[in-house]
Order: C-alpha cells, then structure tokens, then sequence
C-alpha cells in the first residue's frame, strides 16, 4: 500500500476513485426532482358585461342578472345595447306564423370580439344578412372574409369597413358572395370593438339567427343537434391553406360511434364542405364531435317538418367549463346535453321566471358518451342557467313549437357565461415591445 501511495500516479487513481465514489452515493440518494409544469389559464372573475342584440321592432329582451330576469321592450329597430356587472345574459324570440317570415328565431345579445366566425346557408339559398355594431364611443375598423364550397371569396368591398362610434351597420351578404350555397364567415376587428349578429331567412321557409362558432382548433364539438324529423346538414370549413380530412362521431342518447358511409370528410383548403348526416343521426337528439390534423370550424343547419318546414342552427361551442345562461326561453323548451370522455357527466339546472321568486336548482346526470334531453317545465318567459358539477359536458337549447302547418324550432348553444373568463398565461419578456 505504502508503494502504491508513495506513487504519484496510484495517488491520482484514488483520488479519482474516491470522488466517484462520493457523487455516485450523492446522485444515488438525491430526491428526484419533479419538472416544473407549464403555467395553465388562470380562471378569474368578469367584471363587467357589454351584451348587443340586433333591434327588431316590438320585441322585448330578456336581461338576465344573476338571480333576477327583466324584459324590455325594443321601441325602434335599432341595435339593443345593454351593460352590466358579470354574468349578465340578453336576448330575444320572434315567432311568425304566416308569411316568408315564418318561423321561431332566437338570438343572443353578443359582446364585442376580436374575431367572430359564423356557419349557415349562403347567399344563393337564403336572404342572409350581417350586423355589426359598434357600441363603443371609439371608431372601429373591421374586414369581412366569406368561405364557400368553392373557396375563399376574395371581395374588397368587405374589408377596410369603417364605424362611427355607435354605428350600426346591415350588409346583405349577397353583396359580397352571390353564388354561395353554403358559407363560414369570419368578422375581424381591426381596432376598436365590433359586435356581429346574423340572420338568415331560407328561401324554402323558415328563419333563424346564427350562433356565433368557435373559432378555428383541431376538435371541434356541435351540440345541441335537434332529434326528430327533418333534414339535419353539418357544415365544416378549413379556412388554412391546407386540406384535411376531418374525423367524426355521432353522440346520441343511446351510443357514440361512427356514422356509417360519413365516418369522415374532406375538406379543401380554404372552402366549406357540406354533409346529410339525416340517416345518420336516426332522428336522435345528438351532438358531433369533429377532429382533424389543421383548424376548422363547424356548424349544423336543422330543419322541421311539415308543409312549410321552419330552420334552425347549431355551431361548435366550448364545453360548460364556465357554466351557461340562456336569458329568453319559452314554454316547449328543451336543454340537449353530451357528456364526452369516460367520466359521466353532471350538471345543476335553475329556471328563473320574469315573475316571482326562482325555482330551486336540480341537478341532472348524464351517462358518459350520450346526449340526454331535459324538458324545461315552466311557462311564460324565463330564463335557464346551467352550472357544471362534473365531467366534461356541452349543450344546446331547443324550442319546439308543434303547429298544423309544420313545426317551429329554434336552436342556441350553451355559449360560456358571462362570469368567469380564462386567461392566458402571462410570461416576462421583451417580445411584447419587440416590432
């Protein structure tokens, strides 16, 4: 040993030996150290609420405040501006019964976006007309890009649109796109904040108000697909530069599957793609749920039966993270919910009356991967407010008015409510000022 010490290289050695020895030991019991998890959104509070309904004449708006609903009657045909604290709702049913008019059509009071996309019938089908308004007291700049089955529809004469603080302004879309059978409609605000509302009267019959559609992401879901007789006609629209073949899957009250001969769609960059789903739903209440490999959006049109067939729309939606409110319903009103995933779903339902005291909230269950239809038993006006308890849930509501001539309906997802937001995670970084 003394031999080996005395050895300048053997020293090395040992030394070398022993300091591996050390930081194996050290590495060995080191705790392990669990990575940090990216920053999720943040789910904080509404503070304030601005809701805008296009004006129709004598017809009264709903206004919904947490636990209290009002109505209010439109004295003129101009827009219907409303503001408030978080969670505040508005909005308003027509019902026709005669004339090319005829039909229920429901409509949300809108808030001002960024962006707002919209999915129907298209201009060469249907007298579709496009509101925008805006109801701040700055100027706002807006361009209007319209999707059709044979692509995107280059048209100046929507982009670069000016509004006067206040302005109101009504676009009939054949202006901008004659020929259109179908149509995905993107609104983007340059600056300022413009609220979008559209109304479409088929010239087949029956009119309706088209809900404002998620935006573009690669899973879209389309709840609140009416059961029943009549034709049911999914739109899809890929508005990238890139084709794709979207995935779907029916949710019903009895199974999730595969539509046969519909399992999937393409859809050509740029362009919306139609597809009869009628079969493949079987007259259920459903919901669809959409994948593919680049952004779409989606939107459903439904049709009534009878003589003179009434229409309504449905479009893809966020789930009921945030909860739901739905300010104006009537009686022959329903709630269509979907639990997707392999949890059950569960929600809290309270109707709110124009008059007298609320009633007490219930809650209802909903098996995993099934859609289930709550008849909402009340009379009058009222308003419905759905708050989620568990599993991963989406809905629509649907009135059904059943006449001799044929059956009016109309249709509203159960948009996110107004009292929560979530936003996005905040970073340090010097891109924010960066040109």
């Amino acid at each position: 040993m003394k031999r080996f010490v005395d050895n300048r290289f053997g020293l090395l050695v040992l030394v070398v030996v022993s300091l591996a020895a050390m930081y194996g030991i050290a590495y060995a019991t080191e705790p392990a150290v669990t990575p940090a998890q990216p920053p999720g959104p943040r789910k904080v509070p509404v503070e304030s609420v601005t809701a805008v309904c296009p004006g129709t004449k004598g017809e009264q708006v709903n206004v919904y405040l947490p636990g209290t609903l009002n109505g209010e009657a439109m004295e003129n045909g101009k827009p219907y501006v409303t503001k408030g604290p978080g969670g505040l709702e508005a909005g308003y049913l027509t019902r026709v019964t005669a004339g090319a008019g005829r039909g229920l059509a429901g409509v949300r009071c809108t808030e001002p976006a960024p962006e707002t996309w919209l999915v129907g019938p298209g201009p060469a089908n249907a007298d579709v007309r496009l509101h925008l308004t805006n109801a701040d007291k700055a100027p706002a700049l807006a361009d209007v890009q319209v999707y059709a089955a044979e692509g995107r529809i280059s048209s100046d004469a929507g982009l670069g649109l000016e509004l006067a603080p206040g302005e109101h302004r009504e676009i009939d879309l054949k202006t901008l796109a004659p020929s259109a059978d179908i149509m995905a409609v993107s609104v983007t605000t340059t600056f300022g904040r413009v609220a979008v509302a559209a109304r479409a009267t088929l010239e087949t019959g029956g009119v309706d108000w088209l809900p404002a559609a998620a935006p573009p992401a690669t899973r879209v879901v389309v709840p609140g697909v009416p059961g029943g007789g009549g034709l049911r006609r999914l739109l899809v629209a890929t508005p990238g530069e890139a084709d794709t073949v979207v995935q779907i899957k029916a949710v019903s009250k009895d199974a999730e599957y595969a539509m046969k001969g519909r399992e999937t769609l393409d859809v050509p960059a740029g362009s919306v793609t139609a597809l009869d789903i009628t079969t493949g739903v079987a007259g259920s209440a459903a919901a669809l749920v959409l994948t593919s490999q680049t952004p779409i959006v989606a939107g459903l049109i439904a049709t009534g039966t009878g003589d003179r067939p009434d229409v309504a729309f449905t479009a893809g939606t966020p789930s009921l993270a945030l909860g739901s409110a739905v300010a104006r319903n009537t009686t022959g009103s329903h709630l269509l919910l979907t639990a997707l995933g392999t949890q059950p779903g569960k929600v809290r339902v309270q109707v709110v009356p124009g008059k007298g005291p609320a009633s007490p909230p219930y809650d209802v269950d909903i098996p995993a991967g099934r859609t289930k239809a709550v008849p909402l038993k009340a009379r009058g006006d009222f308003a419905v407010v759905v708050t989620p308890v568990s599993g991963e849930v989406y809905g629509g509501r649907l009135v059904e008015e059943r006449r001799r001539t044929g059956v009016l309906l109309t249709m509203q997802p159960l948009a996110p409510a107004r009292l929560f937001t979530l936003l996005p995670p905040m970073t340090d970084t010097y891109n924010v000022v960066v040109p």
